[in-house]
Order: structure tokens, then sequence, then C-alpha cells
């Protein structure tokens, strides 16, 4: 779902008034279930007034679009054939044989878990779908904005026009959530609008942002921006809903989960898959300084701003949980781990092998469209126009 235009106006004023170390702790604005919806304007006031600007560490080596094959000028980029980028289109079909839309969800057995949920329990769902339905938008601005715009190979091209879709799928799922579960149209409309509301979110919602409108960043150092607001933002989310999968909770909840986490790890594979392919990388040393902002945030969010402990999950291991997936990303993007953390949720790496779920009892969120991926079978690097219809 695109940004409104306010939120994003709203979004790009905050920009000059958060600081990513000197912002408040939104612990109190977020934890406590007690907030009133209609005191969420002050709240996010007093943030406002309370922050200071935003500092990126400015780039001191020089970048050449030019220079780079990804960004350079290319006449053929209004037609698909010949492929001239094998892998980068092999993702693209990938992501297409694995479309699906939210009426595949079924939320009817959902309703009678939500009312077995204590409130806390509720608090930190609700909160969590509302950061969701928010950043997917997020992720479309900077696809429409600026990759899209500044990428000029065409299998790149269409593997964005096709996130954008499922990104507007997944803002779809999860406000099909809200609306499911949450009866009280103030708390519908307070949770919509969670960067405006909730100060948890909005400091997500600021990184990510800025990342959008600086002016002097890389094509290369956004590439790595948004790898970890799609590799490591998200995952300590999805890790708390496949938490209450492990507890048998919320079938369909946990089935859309599993969905949009797999679309999102591809779309994070592929971030990856374009950095391998730029030639003018940053310093080892500011990847993995972008890599940590982003853990520090993440593990602030599910263990200060809004706890996973409310859900009965170990706030230290969940720390442990981000770190072990920033190391992975670190490698996915060539560079050494920095943590060396184990993965402390055994039914994460259960979650991470393909399902075996019967697909008559329930879909499982491996499938892909038949036949579309059939046209690999030659050989990784050969294209073929034989595929079975």
């Amino acid at each position: 779902m695109a940004l409104k235009q306010s939120t994003k106006e709203n979004v790009q004023l905050g920009l000059e008034n958060i600081s990513l170390k000197n912002a408040i702790s939104p612990k109190k604005q977020c934890v406590s279930p007690t907030i009133t919806y209609q005191s969420a304007n002050k709240v996010n006031n007093e943030n406002s007034k309370a922050a200071k600007k935003i500092e990126f560490k400015e780039t001191t080596s020089t970048f050449d679009p030019q220079l780079e094959p990804l960004l350079k000028e290319n006449p053929s980029r209004f037609v698909i054939f010949p492929i001239q980028w094998p892998d980068i289109w092999h993702m693209y079909k990938k992501a297409e044989a694995s479309f699906w839309t939210v009426e595949e969800v079924d939320l009817s057995k959902d309703m009678h878990d939500w009312a077995k949920l204590n409130d806390n329990e509720k608090h930190f769902i609700s909160h969590v779908l509302a950061f969701f339905a928010a950043s997917d938008g997020i992720v479309n601005e900077n696809l429409v904005e600026r990759f899209s715009q500044e990428v000029q190979v065409t299998e790149a091209r269409c593997f964005y026009g096709f996130q954008v879709a499922m990104e507007n799928v997944h803002s779809e799922m999860y406000s099909l959530l809200i609306d499911t579960y949450i009866t009280d149209p103030s708390q519908r409309d307070y949770l919509f609008n969670a960067i405006e509301t909730l100060p948890c979110v909005t400091k997500k919602a600021n990184w990510a942002m800025n990342w959008i409108s600086h002016k002097s960043a890389t094509f290369a150092e956004r590439v790595v921006a948004f790898a970890a607001v799609e590799g490591i933002f998200f995952s300590g989310s999805f890790a708390a809903i496949f938490w209450l999968k492990k507890r048998g909770l919320m079938p369909g909840l946990t089935f859309s989960n599993e969905l949009i986490s797999r679309d999102e790890g591809l779309h994070c594979d592929f971030a990856c898959l374009m950095f391998k392919h730029i030639v003018q990388k940053p310093t080892q040393e500011r990847v993995i300084s972008i890599i940590k902002d982003a853990v520090a945030i993440e593990q602030e969010f599910l263990t200060d701003a809004l706890p996973v402990e409310m859900i009965g999950m170990n706030c230290k291991l969940m720390c442990q949980y981000i770190e072990f997936v920033a190391d992975r990303l670190l490698r996915e993007l060539g560079m050494p781990k920095v943590y060396n953390s184990e993965n402390p949720f055994d039914f994460m790496e259960q979650i991470s092998l393909e399902g075996k779920t019967n697909f008559f009892e329930k879909k499982v969120g491996e499938y892909q469209k038949w036949g579309v991926m059939q046209e690999r079978s030659k050989g990784e690097n050969n294209f073929s126009v034989e595929a079975d219809f």
C-alpha cells in the first residue's frame, strides 16, 4: 500500500528533528496497553520536540554511476530479450513463481484464538502488525522513488516492479489482519497511522525514510540499508509471530507470516545479489556500521519499546537472534561476522526448512506457481523459452 502524501510529508519533516542516538526512549509510549488513542498526537508532538536531527556519516569516497553496470545508461532497457543478466532474471522468475493473494489466507479460525489471548499478547500482535502495514509502504517508496529510477538493467527493473506488487499484497494482508482482529474503529485508525501515532514505529520508519531522501549516500550504501530493513527490521517480528505458531495459535496470522517472511527473504537475497554486482562498494567498516545501526534499532524495538516478553519470549534470546540474522546478512554481503551469535530459536530452524504440510490440509508457505521455474531446468545460465503452459 503506497504511503499517503500527507504521511510522506510528515515523515520527511520529522527527519529534520529525529536522532537515532539521542531520541527519547519510546518504551513508556509503546509498551503500556493503557495508552489512549486520543493522546497519540500529544505523545508524538512531545517526542518530536525532544528529539534531534539524524546524523549520518557522510560518504568520503566518490561514486560515479556511469562506472556501474547496473546504473549506466542502457538503450536496450525497454525490452526484456535477450536476457543479459541471467542471475537477476532467475530471481525475478523465482519471485513470480511465488505469487499469492490475501484471498488464499483463511482467517476464519483466528478470532477464536484472539479471544483467548491476554491483553499484553493482543497489544503486542496489533502493534507489530501496525509496524508491518506501514513498513511495506516505505519499502515501496524507496523502490518507486529511487531504485527503479536509478537501475537501468531491465531484469532488475522487472524484479523491482514485481516486488512493488508483492509489497502491496503484504500491506493489504496486514491491514486485513488489523481490520479483522480490532473491532474498535478508533483503535484501528490509531494502528493504521502507526508512523504518526506510535513513536516506536516512527523511529524505525524514520531510519528507513532517511535513507530514501539521503542526498550523499551512494547507491551501494542504500542497497545495504534496505537489505537491513527487510533482513533485520522484520526478522524479530517474524520470529515473534512464529512463536505463536509454535503454540498452535492464530493459523491465519501464522500462515500469512510464512508467506510474507518467505517473500521478504527473497527480497533481501536480491539486495545481496545487486550488491555483488556493484563495482564501487563501500568499505567493510561502512557496511558493518549500517548493519549495526539496524541491529541496535531492532533490538530496542523488541526488548524495550515493544518487548517480546509480553508474549512469553525471552528478550535476551531475541537480541541474540537478531545478531544471528545480522551475521547471516553480513556473510551474504561478503563481509565477516561481527557478533558470532548462534540461533537460539530451534523453531526458526524448523521454519527455515521447506514446508512439508499436506497441501490439501493447509497450503504451505513454500509453494510455487507450477511451470514458472521450469525454464531454468536446462542450466543455471541458459535461458529457454520452452516453458510448460
